[in-house]
């Protein structure tokens, strides 16, 4: 008896190329946004009676941290690893997390970063991507 595995579509292999791709390059604004809270954090907009008031720099180290290993596991996805995909949706599902309660410092970016991972998400999960 032989097991079905689906194969993997051309769609499916660049969806998950083109996630890894995106997750070293989210990765690197990321860092970047992580960098200018932690030196400046006059540069972002406080709101007042925000439930999660954290210090915008302890943001800034939370992006900082997120983005150095989101652009990790995106170079592990680009790998072809099955261990990198993993952790990938691991991780896009706390950058996704992260960038809820980073809104109304930075909205428009937490908005398209919280898109940008869940597609990958989708990506890294279609059948057949990724074999032993």
């Amino acid at each position: 008896m032989t097991q079905y595995e689906p194969e993997a579509s051309g769609w499916a292999v660049g969806g998950a190329m083109f996630a890894g791709v995106l997750m070293v390059i989210v990765g690197f604004f990321e860092v970047i946004a992580g960098l200018a809270a932690i030196s400046n954090d006059e540069i972002f907009v406080k709101t007042e009676n925000y439930l999660f008031n954290f210090d915008v720099s302890t943001w800034g180290w939370i992006h900082l941290i997120l983005g150095i290993v989101v652009a990790a596991a995106g170079l592990a996805v680009i790998g072809g690893r099955i261990w990198g995909g993993l952790v990938a949706i691991a991780l896009a599902t706390l950058v996704a997390i992260a960038n809820f309660f980073w809104i109304p410092y930075y909205p428009f970016w937490s908005i398209l970063t919280i898109a940008l991972a869940v597609w990958v998400i989708w990506a890294l999960t279609r059948p057949g991507v990724y074999r032993q």
